[in-house]
């Protein structure tokens, strides 16, 4: 779903830009040569993209685990209970404006294909919708991706300025120009006003870059 697809980018994306911003805020802040900031910013890009893949296909993978043993437990009730089950599905349509004649007639069509019974109670009842079986999978190379690109973005003035003073302050300017319009672009798909989502997203990951900025400094003696 496109929805999800969204999602996952955005997972990716925030942390990608954040993290790795704040890791090479804290080096910067210990005077490390700008090939010591790119060296341990790749590694971290890497790590990061593997965990933060590896939980989303992890997560995935518990909504489709969870949506089947519901099935299995629905599918079981209306094989031992049947005239419950029959009940709950009167009620449910009945809660939506049908009158008692209308929902009897429904149930006893939907009792005479227990596959389309059992899905009605897991879409109705139980508010579940089956998860796409590939999407595990999918969600964990488009978190992986997502986050490698949005890391990128704070590391790569080290990858092209020599002075590790300079790259710092160039990489602060494309990474919050960079947070302001991946939130913009969230806040539009998400409802949120563009200038306050980019506004948060902006905020959030210059507290995190400052922070480490701030303890290096503090720990380095600078």
């Amino acid at each position: 779903m496109a929805s999800d697809t969204v999602r996952d980018v955005v997972i990716g994306m925030s942390d990608g830009l954040t993290v790795p911003f704040a890791l090479a805020a804290g080096l910067s802040a210990a005077l490390v040569e700008s090939g010591t900031v790119v060296t341990a910013g790749l590694a971290e890009i890497a790590a990061g993209a593997i965990a933060m893949g590896l939980g989303g296909y992890l997560a995935a993978r518990t909504d489709i685990e969870h949506y089947r043993s519901e099935y299995r437990r629905e599918w079981r009730e209306t094989e031992e209970l049947p005239d419950e089950e029959k009940r709950e599905v009167a009620a449910i349509l009945r809660d939506q404006g049908l009158d008692a004649a209308q929902a009897d007639t429904i149930v006893t069509a939907l009792a005479r294909n227990k596959e389309k019974w059992v899905r009605f109670m897991m879409r109705f009842e139980l508010g579940l919708e089956e998860p796409d079986p590939k999407r595990a999978h999918r969600s964990a190379l488009t978190i992986g991706l997502s986050y490698i690109v949005g890391g990128m973005v704070p590391l790569l003035p080290y990858m092209l300025v020599g002075r590790v003073g300079d790259a710092f302050r160039l990489s602060v300017v494309m990474t919050v120009l960079a947070l302001l319009l991946f939130g913009a672009v969230k806040g539009r798909l998400t409802g949120v006003p563009s200038w306050r989502a980019g506004a948060q997203t902006a905020v959030v990951g210059g507290l995190a870059a400052g922070a480490a900025f701030a303890i290096a400094h503090l720990v380095s003696g600078g």
